[in-house]
Formats: structure tokens, C-alpha cells, sequence
């Protein structure tokens, strides 16, 4: 007998073989993602922006009037003559009393200190192409000449205002408790908004992409690059959209656009950014302030701006810092950009009720810049390399991710994908997929039942016999 003829025909191996074959098709063919394929994906592509102004901030040189200080000071004598009121107490009526009439005890002249501030707003965005374009919002980088203005001042009082007090303290020989501090920072508030003149020179403005990059090992190092502006529109209520332009050593890592189509209400969001509170969090360590955030969320309404173009509305978490991040949907593709919130009547934001301007915005910015995203082979490479590994197929991803480390050695994240690949490899991990191993198994259902059927058939052949 021949070694085939214990195997069923030709159509019954492939009905046996046809479940399996469609359950691998399946998950070949579906292309929604996980939170955290979705994270992995676009997170090598979301990057920090920074806008830093600096300034020369000269403001009136001020002096005390000792003739009216020393007047202060005997009437103060003058009540204690039973020596009842404590040093504390006297130190409380003089920073009370010169905060009530400050203008009877400072004094403007006629120089000027010269004070260079620097400030930055910062945001969020990503790469819409390979070689360095970045999406992000217009705000954060084309301030209001008089929210400027405001910063500088608020800064150069901040610092000259800790500078007196810290003098004063010296020649007193005293420390000032927190509320006599804060009394102190009214009264000088207060003598700089009436008595002295704050003159703004030499205001210039730098905004850069800040982005993550592999070094050595498994660490990351931050690059910061100086940007050029391609387009841009009007903060809101415009179309709050910009395009940079920043200079790249290689192929850098990009996020995939949805089509213009507005998505549709009570789709799945994931909302990348750098949001301040945990940007500037002091229990944050300042080399993962790059790892930008994911907050998830649905689309909760499609809205009209009041310039008649829509908005999309999203119940995702945001915050100051967020604006200009990628909103994705589940496919991993932007449909939107994280723009503005909506305030709480006590002037904070109002968590859930957040707004993104749709992709369909930055198409007309995009092809104002005469940019023409078009799919990357490395993002490409980087996502069938994802695609291996969270199957746990880790030969065939350590191929592909070596491939990205070829194109491109600074590919965020990628020496920490290799490490663990090879780990995985020399510790015996699997390189079987789970639909791979369902694969095998029905196969070997297959083999075992063709097996049994030709036992059977050789049975009954025998019995004829």
C-alpha cells in the first residue's frame, strides 16, 4: 500500500484545512488596533513643540524713602513704651503699613534695570511626513502681542520682586513667614502697576520640535530642532492649524492620515500629547516629560465653529500643553488635532467637553504647503515589525526591526524592541503566532482524521476479505 493512500482525498484535506485558513486570514485582514498597538505605533511620531520668546525687560530702578521709613519706625517706638510689643508684631505693622500707602515709602529714579526674561509655551504635534514636516496647532506658536507683553512683565516682577524681598530680609537680619511674603508681593504689585514703567526690547521668537531619538543600549536621548513655519492660519475662532518644517538626519517616523470623511459619533479616540501638569510635575523625571500621553475617549458630537467649519467633539481627557496632539481612531490614523477645551465657570477646563479640528482642516493647510504626505517604508517597515512581535513571532520581527534600525539607528524606540526580541529568541520564546499555532492544530486534526479514515478504509477492506 502506498504511504498516500492513508490520506483522504484532495477536497476533504482542503475542509479540513479551510477553517483555519479563514481564521488566519481574520487576523491578517483586521485592521482595528488595541490601545496599546495603537500607542506603540504612533508614539515614535508624536512630538513636543516649544516656542521660547526672550526679551530685555527694563524697568524703573526703585528706592526706599528712608525719611518716611525712619518716621514709620519712631512711631512704632513711640507705642511701645512698655516694651510690650513683640519684634514679630512690629514687623507686621511696618509691611502693613507700607503696603496701605506704598507710595509714601518707594520711590521711582531715573535709571533703569535692565532684566532679560525668556518664556515658552509649549504643545504638542507630529510628523506628517518622513522628511520633517510637523502638524500642530497655530497658538502655540503665534501668541498675542499682548499675552506676550503680560508674560514678560509677570516674569521680570517675579524676579525682581524675590530679589527686594530677599534684600530686605538681609537688612533686616529677619525671615518673612509666607503671609508677610505674600503682603509684600501686593505692595510691590501694586508700587509697579502705578509708579513704574516696564519697557519690552529685543523680543525675538524660536520654536522648536522636540522629539525622542535611540542612543547607545536601551536609553533615549531628546533632540531638540529648530523649526521653520511652512503655513499657517489663525487661532481660534480661525483655523487654528500650522505646518513646520524641521531639518532630519534620516527617514523619521510618521503618522498615517484618515480620509477627509468626518468620523462618526461614538467612535473610539486615542488622544496623544503632552499635557503640563505632568509635563512640569516635579516628581516627573525630566527625560520621560518626551513620553507623550494617551487619554481615550469617543466622539461625543460633531459641532460648527462659528466660522461655519466643523468640529469634532470628544470626551478624551486634555489639558493645557495637549493642543496640536494627534487624535487617532482605531485604525491608528489621525483624524484630528487636539485644539481647545471648554471652561468651567471658575475659568478652569471642564473635563470631557473638548474639542479637535478634523483632518479634513489640515488636507487644505497641507496642500497650501505644497506637501505631499505619502506612505513611509520605514513606518511601514516599523508596523509589520509590531505586527510580528505582538504576535510572538519574534525571529521574523527582530528582522524587520533591524531593517528599521538600518534605515534609520535613531528610530525611537528601536534598540529596546531589538534587545528584547533577541532576549526572547536565546530564552527559547516562540516564534509561533496564535493563529499560527491554530493553523497547526487544525492541520494536525486533519492529518489524525486523514489518518483514521484510511485506517478505517484499509479495515473495512480487509473484513471484505
Amino acid at each position: 500500500m502506498r504511504f498516500s493512500s492513508i490520506f483522504p482525498p484532495r477536497p476533504f484535506r482542503l475542509m479540513v484545512l479551510l477553517p483555519a485558513i479563514a481564521a488566519l486570514s481574520a487576523a491578517a485582514q483586521d485592521p482595528h488596533l488595541s490601545a496599546v498597538s495603537n500607542y506603540a505605533l504612533n508614539r515614535p511620531g508624536v512630538v513636543m513643540i516649544r516656542t521660547e520668546y526672550t526679551a530685555n525687560v527694563y524697568v524703573n530702578s526703585m528706592k526706599m524713602n528712608i525719611t518716611a521709613f525712619n518716621a514709620l519706625l519712631d512711631s512704632i517706638q513711640q507705642l511701645d513704651h512698655g516694651g510690650g510689643v513683640m519684634p514679630e508684631q512690629k514687623l507686621d505693622i511696618v509691611l502693613r503699613e507700607m503696603s496701605n500707602r506704598p507710595e509714601r515709602f518707594f520711590e521711582t529714579t531715573f535709571d533703569y534695570i535692565k532684566q532679560p526674561e525668556q518664556i515658552t509655551a509649549s504643545g504638542s504635534g507630529f510628523f506628517i511626513t518622513s522628511d520633517g514636516y510637523v502638524a500642530t496647532n497655530c497658538h502655540l506658536i503665534d501668541r498675542d502681542d499682548n499675552f506676550i507683553r503680560r508674560q514678560f512683565i509677570l516674569a521680570a516682577f517675579r524676579q525682581i520682586t524675590e530679589a527686594s524681598i530677599a534684600a530686605l530680609e538681609s537688612a533686616w537680619a529677619t525671615h518673612f513667614t509666607e503671609q508677610q511674603r505674600s503682603l509684600l508681593y501686593n505692595t510691590y504689585a501694586s508700587v509697579y502697576s502705578r509708579l513704574f514703567s516696564m519697557i519690552l526690547y529685543d523680543v525675538r521668537r524660536n520654536i522648536y520640535v522636540v522629539y525622542r531619538s535611540a542612543s547607545a543600549g536601551n536609553h533615549s536621548d531628546t533632540v531638540k530642532k529648530p523649526a521653520a513655519i511652512v503655513v499657517k492660519g489663525q487661532p481660534m475662532p480661525g483655523k487654528d492649524i500650522a505646518i513646520l518644517k524641521v531639518q532630519v538626519p534620516a527617514a523619521m517616523p510618521m503618522l498615517t492620515l484618515a480620509s477627509p470623511d468626518l468620523p462618526e459619533v461614538g467612535e473610539e479616540l486615542y488622544v496623544y500629547g503632552y499635557p503640563g501638569p505632568v509635563t512640569n510635575n516635579d516628581f516627573v523625571s525630566a527625560e520621560s516629560a518626551i513620553e507623550p500621553t494617551l487619554t481615550t475617549g469617543i466622539i461625543s458630537a460633531i459641532k460648527k465653529s462659528v466660522g461655519g467649519w466643523p468640529l469634532i467633539q470628544m470626551d478624551a481627557n486634555i489639558n493645557h500643553g495637549s493642543s496640536g496632539g494627534p487624535v487617532c481612531n482605531d485604525k491608528g490614523e489621525v483624524v484630528g488635532l487636539t485644539t481647545f477645551g471648554s471652561l468651567e465657570n471658575t475659568g478652569g477646563l471642564a473635563a470631557g467637553l473638548n474639542f479637535a479640528v478634523p483632518v479634513s482642516i489640515l488636507d487644505e493647510f497641507i496642500d497650501s504647503a505644497g506637501v505631499r504626505p505619502a506612505p513611509s517604508p520605514l513606518t511601514g517597515l516599523f508596523a509589520r515589525a509590531l505586527g510580528y512581535y505582538e504576535e510572538h513571532q519574534y525571529r521574523s520581527a527582530l528582522h524587520e526591526f533591524e531593517k528599521v534600525s538600518r534605515l534609520n539607528p535613531q528610530y525611537p524606540g528601536i534598540n529596546t524592541y531589538i534587545a528584547d526580541c533577541t532576549k526572547k529568541i536565546d530564552g527559547k520564546g516562540t516564534n509561533l503566532s496564535p493563529a499560527e499555532r491554530l493553523l497547526l492544530l487544525f492541520s494536525f486534526i486533519g492529518i489524525l482524521i486523514a489518518f483514521i479514515g484510511g485506517w478505517w478504509v484499509r479495515y473495512r477492506k480487509t473484513r471484505r476479505l
